[in-house]
């Protein structure tokens, strides 16, 4: 008997217990500059896709960003890079699985940008798709060294503040 694969908005909803909140240990200290006592949260995958699909066209959020987001909400020293990675990928991958089966509200993954405003080669439509998108936004895309970035991504970056656990409100604030 095939082994049945989990489809992409499967692996979104299925949390398997997180958001978790653990202590750094001193084999994990020095990591992401934490030290022993210091807490890092490893979001649920529906937490990075709620806070991916609140960037409004024309605005931009980094993975680090939401890395913030989250640690605030769960008051953690810390968001977990690797997971929060992981759960943006699972994230682009439903939200490309639900467009093709014709539904037009999608999480606009092309808008979540890795550090110094790269764009995530692992995204559905890989680079190419994604720089058809956002320069359909009036971004601007260029080949930075091997990799492709947004100019000046600075000046589109939308901050979200999610209020703590428990609280339901997200706050828009804008570069400026």
């Amino acid at each position: 008997m095939a082994k049945k694969y989990k489809s992409w908005q499967e692996k979104l909803n299925n949390s398997k217990g997180l958001p978790k909140i653990v202590k750094i240990t001193p084999k994990m200290a020095g990591r992401w500059g934490t030290k022993v006592g210091d807490t890092v949260v490893i979001p649920a995958p529906v937490e990075v896709d709620e806070i991916m699909k609140k960037v409004p066209k024309g605005k931009l959020i980094t993975i680090n960003e939401i890395r913030k987001i989250l640690a605030q909400k769960h008051g953690a020293t810390i968001c977990c890079p690797m997971t929060t990675g992981i759960f943006a990928r699972i994230a682009a991958e439903a939200s490309e699985e639900i467009a093709s089966q014709g539904k037009k509200s999608v999480t606009p993954y092309w808008r979540t940008l890795k550090t110094s405003g790269v764009i995530n080669e692992k995204y559905p439509g890989g680079v190419e798709g994604q720089k058809k998108l956002l320069e359909k936004e009036g971004h601007k895309v260029i080949k930075k060294d091997k990799k492709w970035a947004v100019v000046d991504f600075e000046k589109h970056l939308i901050y979200l503040r999610i209020k703590r656990k428990n609280q339901n409100r997200i706050d828009r604030r804008e570069a400026t």
